[in-house]
């Protein structure tokens, strides 16, 4: 039996402004035994990052238990919170991050804002890696304008993730820095990482963007149904290497 009764796969674009619609910002739903279907707005149009975040906050306060796989970096690596001096606790992460890059404001896009580095916003490196990131082979957080790149999606999405907990509270759970087994009936939103399955299945007429998302979808829906999902939020970690994910996050599947 679920333990979840929706499961939303979403693959994020950190271009533009938070108000632009944009055709990389995807989103699946899939409903245990059936397969993903996209989810739209209302117009019929795009995803706006604000948008989306609108909707998420409703369809999580008012509907069903559900877990939720965003395609960004839901923390940074322990290498930028030394670098700033930081406390190694993700909420105060978050926060602090929030604070010099608003990306969830009015007009305000990555890209400018990191012309800005060195006087509000806090640079890093893309050699600058989580554990997790080390382990699935993925880019740095901070590593810009290359193929598969994360980095842009990351910095415009960190502050939508405060918003959603500050919105929800209790009644979401955002996995691990919540705790890593998720108390029954609330909504989680964990990071995911479509390039980790997304070959296993054809495309059938989708593009890369709704692909990702729609295997986020899939592949939670699956694993929930086949019972995967409690070795998912404790995968076998070392007691160092679970308390240092504490701070830079886990992404969910990662074995």
């Amino acid at each position: 039996m679920s333990r979840f009764v929706r499961h939303f796969g979403i693959d994020y674009s950190g271009a533009a402004t938070p108000e632009t619609p944009l055709s990389g910002l995807r989103v699946y739903e899939a409903l245990p035994g059936g397969a993903p279907i996209e989810r739209r707005p209302a117009d019929g149009r795009h995803w706006s990052r604000r948008g989306l975040a609108d909707w998420l906050e409703a369809e999580l306060r008012s509907g069903p238990p559900t877990l939720v796989a965003i395609d960004h970096a839901f923390s940074l690596p322990q290498a930028y919170v030394d670098a700033h001096g930081l406390l190694p606790d993700w909420r105060v992460l978050l926060d602090d991050f929030t604070r010099h890059w608003p990306t969830d404001q009015t007009g305000a896009r990555v890209a400018e804002l990191r012309q800005g580095e060195g006087g509000r916003q806090r640079g890093g490196e893309a050699r600058w890696r989580r554990l997790c990131d080390r382990r699935a082979r993925a880019k740095s957080p901070f590593h810009f304008g290359v193929p598969g790149s994360v980095a842009s999606s990351t910095h415009a999405g960190l502050p939508w993730l405060s918003h959603l907990r500050q919105a929800l509270g209790p009644g979401l759970h955002v996995w691990p820095f919540d705790g890593w087994q998720p108390p029954a009936g609330v909504s989680v939103l964990a990071e995911g990482y479509p390039s980790l399955w997304n070959q296993a299945w054809p495309r059938n007429g989708r593009t890369p963007d709704q692909h990702d998302a729609w295997t986020l979808a899939q592949v939670l829906a699956q694993a929930d149904t086949e019972g995967h999902l409690e070795a998912w939020f404790e995968p076998a970690l070392a007691s160092e290497e679970r308390a240092q994910a504490q701070t830079e996050g886990w992404i969910l599947g990662l074995v």
